[in-house]
């Protein structure tokens, strides 16, 4: 039976089924009790002729409120969260007339304790959904349990945690983006060397996707240098006490002579191509991440060799369009969503100069 599914309509399932509309609208949304019979028959007929629900007209038209909670950092803080703030900010002006709604509930990304204040906040409101960046790992366990009890789907971007059941994640492959890194740094500089791992601003044994980032850049090396020409060493760094800062450097720099790469796993990269030029050091190239402006001058001037882009603001847009799809529409959801490993050079720059356009039209 073909039919063009914008033509078919419950009734007329129900009569080619010789049953009510009621009946079928409990198979569709599959609730109440239906016989196995006819669950079957009306199942059919469904799939012949190619029947889908009308489920935006249907949100359009039910003037229900989905309220929708984000969880993330202060952009006035770190301004890297000021892409993913953009991104939701954009996903609900685009499905506000189905009735979504989002609150946002801010915290400073670098006090645990502004985390957990603000995430109980959010859980005392009992949205319909929740989106965040759990940078927090070990406070955001409990979170994940009472939610979990509680029923409310959440959506992680950013950082991924998989295994406490969320609904979806967006954002890169850490792993992978660490594995990419090393690929850079071998094709860029032939062995023996050291490499330099900075961590910058964060607490490690509590930033899961520092750590993949990581084990991807070791398990390159350990994958494509059997002969250990390049030497990995690793430093984290806090920039909160900028003397305590350029010591770590100084010292790094003084008893490692043969440096000639630094991977920062954080969009601090800038940073680092900050004290190298103060202290006049050349010959060492540096890898970061996301297209910050401190990032992308340093990048134009070629202290800074290669940004990987994480795409923040689509994250931020995308994991708010994964909770309306699950919420509203009443779709599967893709557990993950990972985002390209896009690299950027100064000889690429100008395409991704103005990423709110190039996020625009991606999501389109």
């Amino acid at each position: 039976m073909e039919q063009n599914n914008r033509n078919v309509r419950i009734k007329d399932i129900a009569l080619k089924a010789g049953v009510s509309t009621g009946t079928v609208d409990r198979v569709l949304h599959n609730r109440g009790k239906v016989s196995e019979k006819a669950k079957a028959k009306i199942l059919k007929i469904i799939e012949e002729s190619n029947y889908e629900p009308n489920l935006m007209a249907r949100a359009l038209g039910s003037h229900k409120t989905y309220r929708i909670a984000a969880l993330i950092p202060d952009h006035q803080v770190d301004s890297y969260w000021k892409a993913p703030k953009a991104g939701i900010e954009k996903a609900e002006k685009d499905l506000k007339q189905y009735g979504v709604v989002v609150e946002q509930f801010v915290f400073n990304p670098y006090q645990a304790d502004s985390y957990i204040e603000k995430a109980n906040e959010l859980t005392r409101t009992r949205p319909d959904g929740i989106l965040l960046s759990p940078i927090f790992y070990r406070e955001t366990l409990p979170f994940f349990e009472k939610w979990g009890k509680d029923k409310i789907p959440f959506v992680l971007f950013n950082t991924e945690i998989a295994e406490f059941g969320p609904l979806s994640y967006i954002g890169q492959d850490s792993y992978q983006s660490g594995m990419l890194g090393g690929k850079l740094l071998h094709y860029g500089q032939p062995g023996p060397c050291s490499i330099l791992i900075a961590h910058i601003d964060e607490e490690i044994s509590n930033a899961a996707h520092l750590i993949k980032k990581e084990n991807g850049m070791r398990s390159y090396f350990t994958e494509n240098d059997p002969e250990n020409h390049y030497k990995i060493i690793r430093v984290e760094l806090n920039r909160s006490d900028q003397n305590a800062f350029v010591k770590k450097l100084d010292d790094i720099v003084d008893n490692t002579p043969d440096l000639k790469h630094i991977f920062v796993t954080t969009s601090k990269a800038y940073d680092i191509a900050t004290y190298l030029e103060k202290k006049k050091i050349s010959g060492v190239k540096i890898i970061g991440y996301d297209l910050l402006p401190k990032n992308l001058a340093y990048l134009n001037t070629g202290a800074i060799s290669f940004l990987i882009n994480q795409n923040p603001k689509g994250q931020g847009y995308w994991s708010v369009s994964q909770l309306v799809d699950f919420l509203v529409f009443k779709k599967d959801v893709q557990p993950l969503k990972f985002l390209p490993l896009d690299i950027v050079t100064k000889e690429n720059l100008h395409y991704y100069i103005d990423e709110e356009d190039l996020v625009e039209e991606s999501i389109k």
